[in-house]
């Protein structure tokens, strides 16, 4: 299958990380490389791109699309492991920091992936293939209390207990048709499908559980800014209410210089400003963007600068 990637809020990501044609800049999930051609065509021979994606079939299709540069370093990993990865280039300060969070489309178009609830495929979901960590293992051994907190935390799914028990009651299960067939029968007809798919929040719920992709986001954010040069951009585009929250809170942490109690009198706790937010409220894709690509309707993008 041809990896097709539409990259969300292209040009403003591209213009929040303000540019400089020599900097060392960082496209924390590759995909398919939209974000980095762009990142990478307005860098001069002085400049270097860091591009980073933990999905092997994103890092091959995209060094085929960038093979015209050669200032450009791949790297197969997870973007929260970016201190390693620079402390392992030699690199301590970079100029910016670009994350699309979420699944790509190439994944979620690619059937065989696991992670759609059209068609049908092996429950896998996984961006690292690997992993050992599958859907097919969370739906199948995880307990009924266990799926019905996922669900509900990660996907905000109201019928979170009934869906889980559902499923219980269902196991084994091998497919990705199977579970959405559980899911619709466990909501009450007259709302089944009244605001979309009702499959959408607990695929949502089991893919994140998978890639552990809320784990350790909020603490490597605060890393990440802690590795920019000051007036170095970082841009997170975020898909869902739970990845934009832990990224306005991250910035807004890096945004304070005190966190002592309000009803102590002297500050000490050290803590000092290190960003400039950008992004008052976020940018979302525009009316232009969403004729293209209906994916883009519950995108977000936060900038904040290093002071």
């Amino acid at each position: 299958m041809e990896f097709k990637h539409y990259s969300v809020m292209l040009q403003e990501s591209i213009d929040g990380l303000n540019i400089k044609p020599d900097g060392i800049y960082v496209d924390g999930t590759l995909g398919g490389a939209g974000h980095s051609y762009q990142i990478a065509k307005r860098l001069t021979k002085g400049g270097k791109l860091i591009a980073i994606d933990k999905d092997l079939e994103a890092l091959a299709t995209s060094k085929e699309r960038l093979k015209e540069f050669d200032n450009i370093i791949f790297i197969h990993d997870d973007y929260k492991n970016l201190v390693n990865i620079l402390d392992d280039l030699g690199i301590d300060k970079v100029d910016g920091i670009l994350l699309d969070l979420g699944v790509s489309s190439y994944q979620l178009d690619n059937r065989e992936r696991g992670f759609s609830y059209l068609g049908d495929a092996e429950l896998d979901m996984r961006m690292n293939r690997e992993q050992s960590l599958t859907a097919k293992h969370v739906v199948n051994n995880y307990s009924e209390g266990e799926l019905a907190k996922i669900f509900f935390e990660y996907g905000e799914e109201k019928f979170s207990r009934k869906i889980a028990s559902n499923i219980v009651k269902a196991r084994p299960l091998e497919s990705t048709a199977q579970l959405a067939e559980i899911i619709e029968k466990s909501y009450p007809v007259a709302v089944r499908f009244k605001g979309g798919n009702p499959c959408k929040r607990v695929f949502q719920a089991i893919r994140i559980e998978v890639n552990e992709e809320l784990n350790g986001l909020y603490e490597s954010l605060l890393q990440m800014i802690g590795r920019l040069n000051a007036g170095g951009r970082m841009c997170v585009i975020t898909f869902h209410s739970l990845e934009d929250r832990i990224t306005k809170n991250a910035f807004q942490y890096a945004y304070c210089d005190c966190i002592c109690p309000p009803h102590q009198p002297i500050c000490t706790c050290d803590k000092v400003r290190e960003i400039e937010i950008i992004t008052r409220k976020p940018v979302t894709a525009s009316a232009e963007e969403l004729e293209q690509n209906k994916r883009s309707q519950s995108a977000k993008l936060r900038i904040a600068e290093k002071i």
